[in-house]
């Protein structure tokens, strides 16, 4: 690459600068900037020179590595690259760790599908330690690949001495933290319902059910329970079949109402009125005559409490005879709705949480009749069925008992586990857990003092989460992950040990200070119980992974053991981001740890991001074959175009269609233009010699084009600065893009013939340093977001010449308005020039003539006036002889008008044709000047009272012929578009001017390159070089312009209907 080492070989160019290539490989370019970066140690550099100044912590959430990055993880990695680089460019200390999630059941299914292992039995028969090791290995199988990743997307972090959860000193910081939630009696173990995957045969915590919803369609069952001593039933509906073995109850709510119906079918029922209709209107049959059913009683769900019916299967009668405990009986509870199935729900209290609780209320018996596997078991007449098989076979034998009422399809959203996607279960297990719902109150305090981006997450999707916390299951019967520190004694006595020194002293082992803390090394640490001497053993459990990635604010810096200090200072982080689905991941389980343990909120700033889609909306899977493989991406576009489109795309937090196109011609718009103003200087100042480093920018002998740039550079760079520091990401990229464009498609383009004069005169001296200035800035203003081009263009335009600048724009401070620069009114002006040029291109266009043609007289009426020097840009601009501000444009424009039928119909619908008529008749410009005034247009010949005003019109503007309008509601535009004899010969010029330049370009001339024109025409065509010869060849650089054949490159044009062949020689210097 020619950029970055450029001023190494200095002495073998002549030029001052690098030369830029038109056609850099900025893939190729990147690359070894990252290559510098890594040689010269810039990022650590970057933390040294900063360590003095403010700390502000940064921590990144782990990913796990063994498995790929994808094209989610490049907007989580360039979003968490961008402020911390920002915020050290601001003098901050920003530390950040690298870290990687080590732990839990993605690296143990991933190890069993290497080993051909399936399920815990085949785990355990394999043995526990060599399936431990393999896991441990298995954890870095894509680490290489991670850390490639994050070095070509430009993520700078500390992946050197990165936090690993599986490490010893992590572990012993969690227990630590284990302990005192222990000490703080908010760890327990207890029978709850969990939702519980079979397939992986362990219990899912909230936030991971949250991850794996799947629309389902299933077979429902209403289904006939025989009432005790009646000829009677009780309908109840069920989504769940498998579950009626384990039936124990039914349970009415005891504030509706309830019939007894005989219905059409010859049964007679009970069930709430409410549905009647919706589950036996089909019953019935009007064209017969025949009612569906009829009310024989109506009684409140309440005293139907205790009524007695018959099990639909016998299944459980031995276990409820074991339990001593009544069953199949009538049971009261609100939660029962009246929106779907019967109003009488079956109860199964070890499948719901509902269910549950009634079961606990009432008393009732404790039935499971599906094993761990999810297998119903031996009792039933489904042994060895999985649930979800097991639900046609309970129904088919239901019908055949007379006991199904109907097996209703519906369609419902089910939890799926989100390793292995087999359907969970809702099962009762004995588990451990966090009472977080003790905690609730200091949770939702604690969530207000963070700064949400957007705020609607934080208040609303994790807020409201917070409102309805629940207990966090935290263990899990698996192998690989942090091993739960509770020991427990057949006695029932149990300790929780918090530390390894502690585990020694317990022990009276010495060496069992430096045991592993996994399984099964650290199943075999015993000790003696304190209330009976018998042995205590560790309970099986390992804790929840998220509980790992929660803990890594301390636990990174093995906290309380060591690193206190360091600890204090850089908790809580100032800012983290991560995308939306970890609200109830990692950000929920740092906030549940840290209000714990130190009672404030973890983190100060979220930026919350959304998922990327395919272009058209799509969740982007493989199956679908619409994913983006990252590593193709970055090296097809550039990590800067990457992360370019990111910033500007939307808000972080709205899902991001990621498409080629869309990235292109983001490349294309900002970094193209950045790239091609940096080299147009670069071209000059070569030409020139220029060196910056000699000259100031005396800002009194500027031009106004000069003070017009360099005030927008100071406006931008005081918004940029303002934005990234409250997170606004688009914004600032936003501002950033209109400032870069308004510095070469207006500065640049106005300035360019400056550049072009001969010698070093003052004029282009200024030009140079403005626009010098103004590079420098405005890369360092995005060096944060783009930090492969700016550290390309700063090592050329600065380190070339200024061997004392810092060595990388990384180490520059970020830059500083100047309020001596700053110019309000002159922006205010060019920002009106810009309104009108906009307008008066738009009026060429419409006219069909082109720039190249000028135009007489262009008329602007608005409410303010420019001073001279700014008409005379719109005039050059515009290629128009004449600019000329008006108080009336009368005689070229006028206006029509249409009701707006939104507005105007509920106020005078009946006199809409009538309005529709008058509107056609009113004089257009003095009916506008009334609707401008805010009187209002009257119409009194349709009536006294109707009056129309602004928002009740379609106004167009039309225009005199020969003369082009075009406006909004402050400026209106009128171009003169009667075209004099020399009008139309000056337009000749400037077409042969273009065609001539355009043949310079293709003939390989360099910029300052003499030539000599020859041309072949006919009479107009001669006319027009005889005239303008002159003029043609100074702007051409040509010093001879003749007729006839010529030599060099020849071409032919027509030109406005004329044939003309050109030619173009370069002479020699």
């Amino acid at each position: 690459m020619e950029g970055l080492f450029y001023y190494k070989n200095q002495e073998e160019s002549k030029m001052l600068y690098n030369k830029v290539q038109a056609n850099t490989n900025f893939v190729e370019q990147e690359k070894e900037t990252e290559k510098f970066w890594k040689e010269h140690d810039i990022f650590n550099k970057s933390m040294d020179s900063r360590k003095e100044g403010p700390t502000y912590t940064f921590y990144d959430g782990p990913p796990t590595a063994n498995g790929k990055p994808h094209i989610g993880h490049v907007l989580t990695r360039v979003i968490k690259d961008m402020i911390p680089r920002y915020q050290t460019m601001k003098g901050n200390y920003v530390p950040r760790k690298a870290g990687w999630d080590t732990h839990g059941l993605p690296v143990e299914l991933e190890v069993e599908k290497m080993l051909g292992l399936n399920g815990k039995e085949q785990i355990e028969e394999y043995g526990m330690e060599p399936f431990i090791k393999k896991c441990k290995e298995s954890v870095w199988k894509y680490k290489g690949m991670w850390e490639d990743f994050s070095g070509t997307v430009g993520f700078w972090a500390d992946m050197k001495h990165p936090y690993v959860t599986y490490d010893n000193n992590f572990i012993e910081s969690e227990w630590w933290a284990l302990k005192e939630i222990w000490n703080k009696k908010l760890l327990y173990k207890g029978f709850k319902i969990v939702p519980y995957c079979p397939r992986c045969g362990t219990p899912l915590s909230a936030q991971e059910v949250a991850q794996g919803y799947k629309t389902v369609k299933e077979r429902s069952a209403i289904a006939r329970f025989k009432v005790v001593g009646e000829d009677a039933y009780f309908l109840a509906w069920t989504t769940t079949p498998w579950t009626l073995p384990s039936n124990v109850a039914l349970c009415m709510n005891p504030d509706e109402d309830y019939c007894k119906v005989k219905a059409a079918d010859g049964y007679t029922y009970y069930m709430a009125e409410a549905l009647l209709d919706k589950v036996l209107g089909k019953l019935g049959n009007e064209e017969e005559g025949v009612k569906a059913y009829e009310v024989l009683e109506t009684k409140k769900g309440i005293e139907f409490e205790g009524k007695e019916y018959e099990p639909l299967f016998d299944c459980a009668k031995d276990i409820i005879a074991k339990q001593h405990k009544k069953a199949h009986y009538i049971v009261c509870d609100t939660y029962v709705t009246m929106t779907d199935g019967t109003g009488i729900v079956h109860i199964a209290p070890a499948f719901g949480e509902d269910d549950a609780k009634v079961g606990r209320r009432y008393d009732l018996p404790f039935v499971q009749l599906v094993n761990g596997k999810g297998e119903m078991t031996e009792e039933t007449p489904y042994a060895g069925v999985f649930v979800k098989k097991a639900d046609p076979m309970v129904l088919k034998d239901l019908d055949a008992k007379g006991l199904l009422f109907e097996a209703p399809k519906f369609e419902h959203e089910y939890p799926h586990c989100w390793r292995c996607d087999t359907p969970l279960i809702y099962y009762a297990r004995e588990s451990w857990f966090i009472k977080m719902t003790e905690v609730k109150d200091e949770l939702i305090k604690n969530n207000n003092t963070v700064n949400w981006i957007p705020e609607s997450i934080g208040k609303g999707r994790f807020g409201d989460w917070l409102e309805n916390v629940q207990d966090w299951g935290i263990s899990r019967n698996r192998y690989w992950g942090t091993p739960l520190p509770v020991w427990e004694c057949e006695c029932g006595h149990q300790e929780c040990i918090g530390s390894r020194a502690e585990l020694a002293e317990r022990s009276g082992n010495p060496e069992d200070a430096k045991v592993e803390l996994h399984r099964p090394y650290i199943d075999e640490v015993t000790f003696t119980c304190p209330d009976c001497g018998k042995t205590m053993h560790r309970v099986p459990e390992v804790i929840d992974c998220w509980f790992d990635s929660g803990a890594m604010p301390f636990a990174q810096h093995h906290y309380p053991f060591e690193n206190k200090d360091v600890f204090e200072r850089q908790f809580p982080a100032k800012f983290i981001s991560e995308a939306v689905d970890q609200t109830r991941g990692w950000f929920y389980s740092l906030m549940a740890e840290s209000t714990i343990l130190f009672h404030k909120a973890p983190y100060e700033n979220v930026i919350v991001l959304g998922h990327v889609q395919d272009e058209n909306g799509q969740k982007m899977s493989k199956s679908k074959g619409n994913a983006v493989d990252p590593f193709d991406a970055l090296e097809k576009h550039g990590a800067d175009a990457i992360r370019w489109y990111f910033y500007i795309n939307s808000a972080p937090w709205l899902p991001n269609r990621f498409h080629d196109k869309a990235v292109t011609e983001g490349q294309r718009k900002f970094l193209g233009t950045l790239w091609n103003t940096y080299a147009f200087f670069i071209l000059y100042a070569n030409i020139d010699n220029f060196d910056a480093t000699k000259y100031k920018l005396e800002y009194d002998k500027l031009s106004v084009m000069d003070k017009w740039l360099l005030s927008k550079l100071n406006s931008v760079v005081t918004e940029v600065d303002k934005d990234l520091g409250s997170y606004k990401i688009p914004e600032a990229a936003r501002a950033l893009d209109e400032f870069v464009d308004d510095m070469s498609n207006w500065y640049v383009r106005r300035s360019r013939e400056r550049f072009w004069a001969k010698g070093m005169e003052q004029d282009k001296i200024n030009a140079y340093m403005t626009l010098y200035t103004a590079l420098v800035t405005i890369c360092k203003a995005a060096a944060p977001m783009i930090p492969f081009m700016t550290e390309e263009i700063y090592q050329n335009l600065v380190r070339s010449i200024d061997k004392n600048a810092p060595e990388s724009i990384h180490l520059c401070d970020f830059p500083v308005a100047n309020p001596a620069y700053t110019d309000a009114e002159l922006e205010k002006n060019m920002d009106e020039v810009l309104k009108i040029v906009v307008m008066g291109r738009a009026c060429r266009n419409a006219a069909n003539i082109k720039n190249r043609q000028p135009i007489g007289t262009m008329y602007v009426k608005a409410p303010f006036e420019l001073p001279e020097f700014f008409t005379e840009i719109i005039a050059d601009e515009l290629n128009v002889k004449k600019v000329v501000f008006t108080d009336d444009v009368s005689s070229y424009t006028t206006y029509t008008f249409k009701p707006q039928l939104r507005t105007v119909g509920p106020k005078y619908g009946k006199y809409l044709g009538q309005i529709q008529k008058a509107l056609a008749n009113v004089d257009g410009n003095k009916a506008m000047a009334d609707v401008k005034s805010g009187a209002g247009l009257k119409l009194p010949e349709v009536g006294e009272d109707v009056v129309l005003y602004e928002e009740d019109l379609l106004i167009t503007m039309t225009q005199t012929e020969g003369y082009v309008t075009e406006g909004d509601n402050e400026v209106t535009v009128v171009l003169d578009t009667n075209l004099t004899p020399e009008l139309l010969e000056e337009g000749f010029e400037r077409e042969l001017i273009s065609k001539i330049q355009t043949m310079r370009k293709e003939a390989g001339f360099e910029v300052m390159d003499k030539i000599a024109v020859s041309y072949q025409a006919d009479d107009k065509i001669n006319h027009i070089f005889e005239k303008y010869g002159d003029e043609i060849g100074k702007e051409v650089l040509a010093e001879k312009v003749t007729a006839g054949a010529g030599a060099g490159y020849e071409k032919e044009w027509n030109i406005n209907g004329e044939k003309v062949v050109l030619a173009v020689e370069k002479l020699e210097k």
